[in-house]
């Protein structure tokens, strides 16, 4: 019996899916209507490239404000271990 429940939901979502595709495939062209008269153009998806540089530009941010911790934690440790000194 559970079976059956799988086989059914498995085919709910596939139905799902196509009427999602059916509706977005028959409202394109009065979207695109809509953008002609609002003037307000489609983005384009960005390309592999411009993901590719956006994912290391994130990356360059993030290893620049880890090292900037890094110093800073070092700087105080330093610091402390210097005034342990000349007591």
């Amino acid at each position: 019996m559970a079976e059956h429940f799988e086989d059914a939901r498995y085919y709910l979502g596939r139905a799902v899916e196509h009427a999602k595709a059916g509706v977005e495939e028959e409202l394109e062209p009065l979207e695109e209507r809509v953008r002609e008269l609002t003037g307000n153009e489609k983005e384009p998806e960005p390309s592999r490239l411009e993901k590719l540089q956006s994912d290391l530009k994130d990356l360059e941010q993030r290893a620049e404000g880890e090292a900037r911790e890094a110093i800073e934690n070092a700087r105080e440790r330093v610091t402390a271990f210097r005034k342990g000194r000349e007591e």
